[in-house]
């Protein structure tokens, strides 16, 4: 057969493009591969070796482009995934104030307080751009002449880097860095490519100026702080509105390398930044050479070195154990608050001096064998050990609010930060005996009433068994009116008043006023043989001069976020807690202790406005009381070692205490929280009573010289029908519009120079 030629290709197939589709695995390559396909027919009406150099050269760029458009979309979708609301999110300092408005500290967040941009020194702008990103208001997220000028200068053997302002910020925020190493060259190309994707989104949502504005309260300025304005706080102690153009500087110069170029650390590096700083402004244009060399010259004065540490308060300890309550864990984190408090730094200010001055002059005594706090501070700083010298604490409220004033924990938080007048409890001696009292009176006993100072009888008191409790001064009286009793802190009266009110009425008088621990129930708690806190001490002591009221002690007035909305706005709560008359008629006994009693040495010591209080000293001078208040504030002081031990001989709460209560009293007075006079808004009822057994008074009682009248509060006031079991006299009440009306017998005691009031040893429940 002859030798056939194969067949002809048609015309149609002969002028087909190169990249015509084909069936099968053609199609997948033009999916996969068409960028080229594409240049292909671009270049294809070319001559063969035009066409060759072009494909040649094209292909690298094609598969270029091709890689780039993959990795924009790769990392496009990644970087959808990191919200840009945390550029608005920067955790910042809460910051704390008084009552007043002034600063008491700074808490929660970082280190950092946010600046608008327009409230920023213009040099400080001009500065920053210079120094970090130049042409940040002419590129995009990415600066390609930055990018070719690094790379040149980087070949040259000088190493610079392009990232622009807007790429360190993501970096910043979003903590890409995390956990990269110094020469995985794999993980930081990942993270620059992620970095410029996220910034490409950043600069779509945010317009340059607020890119700037969070630039610049994010960056880090070295010793953990963030952001210009805690920068410019910490350094010069100024707003950043008020930055020089050399202070601007410097700042700017310090990002570079915060932790090495911050002033505190090294001041030549510091300064070598600021002049780097202030040349590159001069070669952007925006200072002139005789502005950057004036700048130059101007002397560097930063915060002084002992104003550098933050400096600690129990004002601060107290209000940061608040909010722990108060807010949620949100709001702790990202800070930014404005909390206003019910502290008046003044008083603050005035109980922290008035208390180390008292116990610097104790530590003067001849004799004293204690550490001294002046030993302490001046031991080398690695042998200090947890102080052991005397200390104090204090606390003051405001009594128809519950606000408190002043919290002093000791004598230095910075020294010690054990808050001694909310953490610590210690025996409080005699200080409960007014609570006893209004127990008592609240069943129907009353101050002029009789009741025997003699000695304790072996089971006279109901639990106490063969307890037989001495008086201080180991003397014992006859019968006394039981103001005497409150006015001399007399021991066995005070056992016999609780008797009489019994345990269980004195234990929930105790829970009433506030002491959260249960009072024990047992006849020596009458004495105090128990313990509370200053904090405690203060809070109940307000109910007195509130005519039995309680309000609960607050901290916190007022939360504001930092757009200004009231997140917590504080309520004044309020509840009585022994009724009025009860309370006033405590009030008017611990009124005669101040003038009388054993606290007579408050007008010695220059306090001459109406007050009451009580004084205690536990065994062995271990711990010294004062608690007293006026018509508008109540403060208690105690006195101690931390470790109970003696404190001097004679260590009374008259010698100890009393004296720092007054100093903060009168400068209190002095700022006008004016003591008035002690009145009582309950009704007063005149009625005629039996002295010898606290009833309301029969003929037998007038015949026996027992009977007298007196103004007695309404709420605790006796039925006509409780007459005196003594005298009864055919239980015929006496006609009371039939007698002459006499003043009430004054409640009065001679002065003592001495506290009286050491309780004895807590006896087992029998």
């Amino acid at each position: 057969m002859p030798k056939r030629n194969p067949p002809e290709t048609s015309s149609l197939r002969k002028n087909a493009p190169e990249s015509a589709p084909s069936r099968g695995p053609g199609g997948l390559s033009l999916l996969l591969f068409w960028p080229f396909h594409l240049f292909n027919l671009f270049t294809r009406p070319f001559a063969t070796p035009v066409k060759f150099l072009l494909r040649l050269a094209g292909y690298p760029v094609v598969a270029g482009i091709y890689g780039l458009a993959f990795l924009a979309i790769a990392y496009g979708l990644r970087a959808q995934k990191y919200d840009l609301a945390k550029i608005h999110e920067m955790p910042e300092r809460s910051i704390v104030h008084d009552r007043l408005g002034e600063e008491i500290g700074r808490i929660h967040g970082e280190k950092r307080s946010l600046v608008p941009l327009h409230q920023v020194a213009p040099d400080f702008r001009k500065a920053i751009l210079a120094r970090e990103d130049e042409r940040f208001y002419q590129h995009g997220a990415v600066d390609l002449i930055g990018i070719a000028r690094a790379v040149l200068k980087n070949l040259g053997g000088k190493k610079e880097g392009a990232s622009t302002l807007t790429q360190q910020l993501v970096s910043d925020i979003f903590q890409l860095k995390r956990g990269e190493n110094r020469g995985d060259t794999a993980r930081q190309l990942d993270r620059k490519m992620l970095e410029i994707a996220i910034a490409f989104r950043l600069e779509a949502s945010l317009e340059k100026d607020a890119i700037l504005e969070a630039y610049i309260n994010q960056i880090n300025w070295g010793r953990q702080i963030k952001g210009v304005g805690e920068a410019s706080r910490i350094y010069f102690e100024k707003h950043p509105s008020e930055l020089t153009l050399s202070q601007a500087a410097l700042l700017a110069g310090i990002v570079r390398g915060p932790d090495s170029f911050n002033p505190f650390r090294s001041m030549d590096a510091a300064t070598r930044e600021r002049g780097t700083t202030l040349d590159r402004m001069v070669t952007a244009g925006v200072i002139t050479r005789a502005e950057a060399d004036a700048a130059k010259a101007e002397p560097i004065e930063v915060r002084p070195e002992w104003r550098r540490e933050n400096q600690e308060s129990y004002a601060m300890d107290a209000i940061r154990r608040d909010l722990e309550v108060i807010l949620e864990k949100e709001n702790i984190e990202l800070g930014g608050l404005n909390i206003t408090t019910t502290i008046d730094l003044r008083i603050q200010r005035k109980g922290e001096e008035a208390l180390d001055k008292k116990l610097r002059e104790v530590e003067r005594l001849s004799g004293y064998s204690h550490p001294t706090r002046t030993a302490w501070r001046e031991a080398a700083t690695e042998k200090r050990k947890e102080p052991a010298y005397i200390q104090g604490a204090a606390v003051v409220v405001e009594n128809r609010t519950g606000a408190v004033l002043a919290i002093i924990g000791g004598r230095d938080a910075n020294e010690s930060r054990f808050n001694r007048a909310t953490q610590a409890r210690r025996q409080i001696g005699s200080l409960f005996k007014p609570f006893v009292y209004l127990a008592a009176f609240d069943k129907g006993l009353r101050p002029d009433t009789s009741i025997s100072d003699g000695p304790i009888q072996s089971g006279e008191i109901k639990g106490g068994g063969t307890w037989r409790p001495d008086n201080s001064d180991g003397k014992f009286g006859g019968m006394q009116p039981v103001s005497y009793g409150l006015i001399r802190s007399r021991n066995t009266m005070s056992v016999r008043v609780g008797n009489y009110a019994g345990i269980p009425a004195v234990k929930e008088v105790a829970r009433m006023a506030g002491f959260t621990t249960p009072m024990p129930e047992n006849p020596s708690s009458f004495l105090g043989s128990w313990e509370a806190s200053p904090w405690e001490i203060a809070t109940a002591y307000t109910i007195f001069p509130n005519d039995g009221i309680r309000y609960r002690p607050y901290l916190i007035s007022e939360i504001k976020d930092r757009d200004g909305n009231v997140l917590y706005p504080a309520n004044q709560i309020s509840y009585p807690a022994a009724k009025a008359g009860s309370a006033w008629s405590v009030s008017r006994i611990l009124n005669e202790v101040a003038t009388h009693g054993t606290a007579a040495s408050v007008t010695r010591l220059g306090f001459d406005k109406p007050c009451g209080g009580k004084t205690g000293t536990t065994n062995d001078f271990k711990d010294a009381w004062f608690a007293g208040y006026t018509s508008t504030l109540t403060c208690a002081v105690w006195v101690g070692f931390d470790t109970p031990q003696k404190t001097i001989h004679g260590g009374y709460g008259s010698a100890l205490s009393l004296p720092v209560w007054v100093d903060i009293m009168k400068t209190a007075d002095r700022l006008g929280y004016k003591a008035g006079k002690l009145n009582s808004k309950s009704n007063l009822v005149e009625m005629e009573l039996c002295r010898h057994s606290g009833k309301r008074a029969t003929n037998g009682c007038q015949i026996a010289g027992s009977a007298y009248q007196d103004r007695v509060p309404a709420d605790i006031a006796l039925p006509a029908n409780d007459l005196c079991p003594l005298h009864p006299a055919r239980a015929q009440a006496v006609d009371e519009s039939s007698l002459t009306a006499v003043e009430p017998v004054p409640l009065r005691a001679q002065p003592v120079e001495e506290d009286a009031d050491i309780p004895l040893k807590a006896i087992p429940v029998e």
